[in-house]
């Protein structure tokens, strides 16, 4: 078990900003968990604490927004996903991660600013396409698996259809609850469930419910705009931090 309080000061808020993407709000903020958490230990140990807190955020959304899903995006993504989540497995140790931390830095930030200069009054929805939503399907998987940032490659694919907020949020948790458990073999093959993550997971636990039932509170009473004006909005922070974080280690 880790006993610095300092690491504490940094897990609780990362778990509470998760549990609210989790449940639904602001999707891509669940990416700041694992960094969060990585500046009082390493990366390895910060995503195989949070791995079983996402599994139970993952039952919670589940139970939150049951039977409120877009099943033909669903249909689509979902199997391309788990494909990445293989990809990543087998491809983890030659793909440079700082490299996929900046390139997805970069899309949010291009999303994101995109959306507030050119698409932000633009109220029709894009069609789904076949093609595209395989290949941000596989990306967020790969993404999800190497770097815990499998949000913003789905958001690309899933925010410009324009779902109701309620559809958004339940279409998101059903497909990372699938991927995040498809993930659980691969990680417990690369042994990031010590006992000491284990038991860390387990006193940050309690959290993950609440966060998670707050991230649902929060986009049951939010509109439709507002909705998707804050999404978008934090996927500038999102991206400006992981640029950040991959330029730092590629100079060092």
């Amino acid at each position: 078990m880790i006993s610095d309080p300092s690491f504490y000061l940094l897990a609780v808020p990362a778990v509470i900003l998760v549990g609210l993407a989790k449940g639904g709000f602001g999707g891509s903020i669940s990416m700041i968990g694992v960094p969060l958490m990585a500046l009082a230990i390493s990366p390895v140990a910060a995503a195989g604490i949070m791995l079983p807190i996402l599994i139970v955020m993952d039952v919670v959304g589940l139970l939150a927004w049951r039977g409120t899903f877009d099943k033909a995006v669903l249909r689509l993504i979902l199997p391309a996903s788990i494909l990445g989540v293989a990809l990543g497995y087998f491809t983890a140790a030659l793909v440079p991660i700082d490299g996929i931390k900046l390139l997805i830095g970069l899309l949010c930030l291009a999303f994101g600013l995109h959306w507030f200069v050119f698409a932000r009054h633009q109220a029709e929805a894009r069609a789904p396409g076949r093609l595209r939503g395989i290949f941000w399907g596989v990306v967020s998987g790969f993404t999800s698996f190497t770097t815990h940032a499998g949000g913003p490659p789905f958001q690309v694919y899933v925010m410009p259809l324009r779902l109701e907020p309620a559809v958004y949020a339940g279409t998101t948790v059903i497909f990372f609850a699938v991927t995040n458990a498809v993930k659980l073999v691969p990680y417990f093959l690369l042994g990031q469930f010590s006992a000491a993550n284990l038991t860390t997971s387990a006193i940050l636990l309690p959290l993950a419910p609440l966060a998670t039932m707050a991230g649902v509170w929060l986009v049951r009473r939010t509109n439709r705009e507002r909705f998707y004006l804050i999404t978008y909005a934090l996927l500038i922070p999102v991206g400006l931090k992981l640029v950040y974080d991959a330029l730092l280690s590629l100079s060092a």
